[in-house]
């Protein structure tokens, strides 16, 4: 038996369920969400009113680079996120990276995923507390 796998390697998923699709949801995330801001990315957020877990888009503007550089953008984001976990509360989220992105390793890019996370979480349960 040979040491590499036949067939496609099995992986958790980016579930649709769990994707920011609807560019009116983008728009209402954009008008009335939050900001948080880090080296890598700005991070906007809305709490939404219905059950259900966290929502997340990305939104690479054409300022970045060309269509190649914005995809690679694109899949760095969604495989952090896809490692950092979805978090079990109602929320959309949108991820408009930076420049330095690009140059970033990493796991710094899952870093500052998990600390936008930690942020979100934390805002959130401090307005439901007040």
């Amino acid at each position: 038996m040979s040491a590499y796998l036949s067939g496609p390697v099995q992986r958790e998923k980016f579930p649709r369920t769990a994707r920011l699709l609807r560019h009116a949801d983008f728009e209402q995330v954009y008008k009335r969400g939050k900001r948080h801001f880090s080296a890598l990315m700005t991070v906007f957020f809305l709490a939404r009113e219905q059950d259900g877990g966290m929502r997340v888009g990305f939104t690479v503007g054409k300022v970045l680079g060309g269509a190649v550089i914005r995809n690679r953008m694109k899949r760095r984001l969604r495989e952090a996120v896809r490692l950092e976990g979805f978090r079990p509360i109602a929320v959309d989220v949108v991820i408009n990276p930076k420049k330095s992105l690009l140059d970033a390793e990493f796991p710094m890019v899952q870093k500052e995923v998990g600390r936008a996370f930690q942020v979100i979480e934390q805002k959130l349960s401090e307005k439901r507390n007040t």
